[in-house]
């Protein structure tokens, strides 16, 4: 597919970001950026709810967005969010308002995902370099740290911590003073203890900050000569003033310095506090600023897709290594899982190439619980792919995965809660089907078979023939059938004459 402009949406905890970037080659040409200081984290209640007011901020802003966003191709807009619907108990309330609004589906990413792609905005907004870079992102409920060389993320992790969830803990109405901001800083630091160690010992050269708070306390230092000797960026000692200042000013709004910003007072002292354990554990001494983050990240990644470097097709295969699956029984039951689904929809139309993503990543994957255990390996499976940190997929993607898995053996009320018509129950018939043809784990034609999709389930014509002369897979195709039976579909296995047969190769 070839493209000029595409957009990624942010939807943070404290702002929500629009990019739209013009592409040029291999890069990306920032064009506009639309910024809504929505809150989203301080909406969040202690039974963690977002509340009503937070919500219509949300749709407020996302209509905004999605009227610039009118006119661009859904593949050409990926909109993520981050930690408050990562922690939100009703965020499957909320997320379908919110698509509404923007016009475009919002993936819930987790927080590895998010220093993923946060490291990619960061680096390609930064001069190329051949060290390693430790970049920092404090956002309003999460703080993330990735190392990596050039555009590339070695070691990621996000911490709970941020702007707007420390100033509900620990500065309730922005009260500053030594005791509260002690306790924050003490707090973070325990944060950053447990990862401490492995990044000093894996190393970088240089320390970048991406996030909002870390341009606006870079913005504070350099506008009101707090670093030494006027130097740019952040210092330890231009922190340690700023910090000294916070306190006795008793709060961000009596701060009377240059490069304040009314929209980010609320979360400034919580950024200071947390970026002082942070200079303070890591031992650091000075941090850069990159303009890139998120949303430039999700640009690229995006443009990766178009270019055939899909991040989640690397992820398929580091898994398919970690959890040692037989390659050679995945291709068997691929090629003829998406012989079957060829059969009822045409696998070149832009419209199911999704549905043709991941009926392959589900096939390549479907057997990664038999290094857990042989036994209902299905679930040890689908309970991987469920938990597990997977680059390039959103939540949703992960729970669409480790249902296909979940559903490609054994009885079918598990999977009774998805809706009648649901593209995915067409995918779980291909996967069990061929993987059922499959089980002698032979490379050797297993059968002539055509499939055909009805309103009420699917039928499956076998040569006659063949069904006698192999009963074991004729008697589990009558299992087969029974099982979807009992969920109310129809599956009918209807032995034909070999001609009218279409060949499935082994």
């Amino acid at each position: 597919m070839s493209y000029e402009l595409i957009a990624g949406v942010d939807l943070g905890s404290n702002s929500f970001r629009l990019q739209i970037g013009r592409i040029v080659g291999d890069q990306i040409h920032p064009l506009e950026t639309l910024k809504e200081t929505v809150r989203l984290g301080s909406g969040l209640t202690r039974e963690k709810l977002l509340d009503h007011a937070s919500q219509q901020r949300a749709f407020e802003a996302l209509r905004r967005f999605g009227e610039r966003l009118r006119g661009f191709d859904l593949e050409t807009v990926r909109a993520v969010t981050t930690d408050a619907m990562r922690v939100a108990r009703n965020a499957r309330m909320v997320l379908p308002q919110a698509e509404a609004a923007l016009g475009f589906p919002i993936e819930i990413i987790g927080g590895r995902e998010e220093a993923r792609l946060i490291f990619i905005g960061a680096s390609n907004a930064l001069p190329a370099a051949n060290f390693r870079r430790l970049v920092v992102d404090i956002g309003g409920g999460s703080t993330e740290f990735i190392i990596g060389e050039r555009t590339e993320p070695l070691l990621m992790e996000s911490l709970f911590m941020g702007g707007i969830s420390y100033r509900q803990r620990f500065f309730p109405e922005g009260k500053v003073d030594k005791k509260r901001f002690y306790a924050a800083e003490v707090s973070a630091a325990r944060e950053i203890e447990a990862i401490a160690v492995d990044y000093q010992r894996f190393g970088w050269q240089e320390a970048v900050g991406s996030s909002g708070a870390a341009q606006e306390i870079a913005n504070i230092l350099e506008m009101n000569d707090l670093n030494p000797d006027g130097g740019s960026g952040i210092s330890r000692e231009g922190l340690a003033r700023l910090r000294q200042l916070i306190i006795r000013a008793g709060s961000a709004e009596a701060l009377d310095l240059k490069g304040m910003r009314g929209d980010r007072l609320v979360i400034l002292p919580g950024a200071i506090a947390i970026m002082s354990a942070v200079f303070s554990e890591l031992g650091m001494a000075h941090m850069t600023y990159s303009d890139g983050a998120l949303p430039l990240g999700v640009l690229y990644d995006l443009l990766g897709r178009f270019e055939h470097h899909d991040t989640r097709d690397e992820t398929v295969a580091q898994f398919m290594r970690r959890y040692q699956v037989d390659e050679t029984q995945v291709r068997r039951v691929e090629r003829t899982a998406l012989l079957l689904l060829g059969q009822m929809i045409k696998l070149d139309s832009p419209e199911h190439e999704n549905h043709v993503h991941f009926l392959r990543w589900a096939v390549s994957l479907h057997e990664i619980g038999v290094s857990v255990a042989h036994s209902e390996f299905h679930k040890h499976g689908a309970y991987i792919l469920a938990h597990a940190d997977m680059p390039g997929f959103s939540k949703r993607d992960q729970a669409r995965l480790a249902l296909l898995v979940l559903g490609q053996h054994g009885k079918l009320q598990k999977l009774a809660s998805m809706p009648a018509g649901d593209p995915n129950w067409r995918l779980v018939f291909c996967l069990r089907l061929a993987a059922l043809l499959h089980r002698s784990r032979e490379d050797q034609p297993v059968s002539q078979v055509s499939v055909k999709e009805s309103p009420v389930g699917f039928q499956v014509e076998v040569p006659a023939v063949w069904l006698d002369d192999n009963p074991m897979t004729a008697a589990a195709l009558t299992d087969e059938a029974l099982l979807w039976r009992r969920i109310g579909l129809k599956v009918r296995v209807k032995p034909v004459s070999s001609e009218a047969a279409v060949p499935v190769e082994g």
